[in-house]
């Protein structure tokens, strides 16, 4: 299986973890183990950067020559605090790589594409490396990758919902139409979603929820690692596409 490539940076590993909702730091560095991730997001917004209140900082338990860190901009509603939450990433943990979020409603945490675009042009404009999260919008996801960001994120349904790829012909013809890496980000709550996800012939997978709410997260980790390759090896040994949206 070729390996995911993003801004010229390469992973051996297709699946993007989050870090946040585990039931205890321990079961999250078990569950990375058994992804086999070498790329993790954390929010910049939650993170406690420096130990306190008896607790150890998430970064002082990640091992940076393993993993790749994504910091990301979840919780910010306008373009002006994502922008200013990832200048702080960049200070914090010294990477220019974003995973912009700018938030438009409470309920469904659909993105606001307008402040969206916005965010994007203005961290593009200052040197990062931007992987927005957006709607499966075709048209949204070309803007982006007109921009220069780095790769789109669409969601497969509502961040947390677990509901799987709703719309696998909107993400068909996101992959279609752009050159850029094509990340399904939210929405994908178990082992067959994303082999779906890849057998659609996205270039990755990120994922929080399904891992870390999971009864045994180690052991989803551990599936969704092997559903991300057995799809990825479908889609790259020829196997028709329009199956998949069967």
């Amino acid at each position: 299986m070729s390996n995911l490539i993003i801004a010229g940076k390469e992973f051996k590993s297709r699946l993007i973890v989050g870090t946040s909702r585990y039931p205890d730091p321990h079961t999250m560095l078990e569950a990375l183990e058994a992804s086999g991730t070498d790329f993790i997001t954390v929010s910049i917004r939650r993170l406690n950067l420096n130990a306190g209140n008896g607790q150890e900082s998430i970064m002082n338990m990640i091992d940076r020559n393993k993993y790749s860190i994504l910091p990301n901009t979840a919780g910010c509603y306008t373009a002006k605090e994502a922008v200013l939450t990832a200048q702080l990433a960049r200070e914090a943990l010294e990477t220019n790589w974003v995973k912009l979020e700018v938030i438009g409603d409470d309920e469904t945490l659909f993105p606001d594409v307008t402040e969206l675009l916005k965010a994007s042009e203005q961290l593009l404009r200052d040197g990062f490396v931007v992987l927005p999260y957006c709607n499966d919008d075709p048209v949204t996801c070309r803007k982006l990758a007109d921009m220069g960001c780095a790769a789109v994120m669409p969601l497969g349904a509502p961040i947390g919902s677990g509901m799987g790829i709703r719309n696998p012909y909107n993400i068909q013809i996101i992959r279609e139409i752009i050159d850029i890496p094509v990340i399904v980000d939210a929405g994908v709550g178990t082992a067959s979603d994303a082999a779906l996800a890849m057998e659609l012939g996205v270039d990755g997978i990120l994922m929080n929820t399904a891992i870390a709410g999971a009864e045994h997260p180690v052991k989803m980790a551990r599936a969704m690692k092997l559903a991300i390759e057995a799809g990825r090896l479908a889609f790259e040994s020829g196997q028709n596409s329009e199956k998949a949206l069967c």
